[in-house]
């Protein structure tokens, strides 16, 4: 597979994806959380991403089967409310992707390129990670079960969306019982790929500006559009 093409395969797993925030939080469970329902999971979550933004660092690992191939990559995130996102990729390239809910754009700075296109047909109607910036998509756009828990610390939903889409099966999502952070997040495609990531050293209290989710074209940088 070459550069451009693992480039492509990791750009369309992110817009499938997500995450895992870490937290280390001593106690025990409530009977709450020891007999949870998919309600109450989604108000924890909801509750604690009701936020204006928050930033993290990632790991990504994107494995497509019908080639054989492992993608790994890792970097920062900024999120900020509602739908603005901001993946910075560091290893192994430097790609980082910006989206205010409205535009977006890929930037290669390697490359000397942009790829700028709309942001609602990789992000929109909850997909991707787009929920992440507007958590309320959830309820909204998903059939969600109750999974068997991952272990007694950790809940475990599957997402699959209301309406089909080709690059999205279903997504499952591994919850902290305690905190209600986002611990991984796994999607699947209709080819059986499978991506995931997982948030490090999440911050909630350093919310993004809103000039973080714009881009001005650098001179000298080649303009590729994505979608019309």
């Amino acid at each position: 597979m070459g550069h451009i093409e693992i480039d492509k395969f990791r750009m369309v797993g992110l817009a499938i994806i997500l995450l895992t925030g870490i937290a280390g939080h001593c106690g025990s469970l409530s009977a709450a959380d020891m007999n949870p329902t998919i309600d109450s999971i989604v108000a924890g979550i909801e509750k604690r991403y009701d936020v204006p933004g928050f930033t993290a660092a990632f790991d990504q690992e994107s494995i497509l089967k019908a080639m054989q191939v492992t993608d790994t990559a890792s970097g920062v995130v900024m999120i900020r409310q509602p739908g603005q996102m901001r993946w910075e990729y560091q290893v192994p390239d430097p790609q980082t992707i910006i989206t205010d809910g409205d535009d977006l754009w890929v930037v290669r700075p390697q490359e000397k390129q942009v790829l700028e296109g709309k942001a609602p047909s990789l992000f929109g109607g909850g997909k991707g990670a787009g929920f992440l910036s507007n958590i309320e998509t959830i309820r909204k756009n998903f059939q969600i079960t109750l999974e068997p828990a991952v272990d007694e610390t950790r809940h475990r939903l599957k997402l699959v969306p209301n309406q089909s889409q080709v690059d999205l099966m279903a997504i499952e999502l591994e919850i902290d019982g305690r905190t209600y952070d986002l611990l991984r997040i796994i999607t699947f495609n209709v080819y059986g790929d499978e991506t995931r990531i997982d948030l490090k050293n999440v911050n909630f209290d350093n919310v993004p500006t809103a000039s973080q989710f714009r881009f001005e074209i650098p001179e000298g940088f080649d303009v590729v559009k994505m979608n019309p």
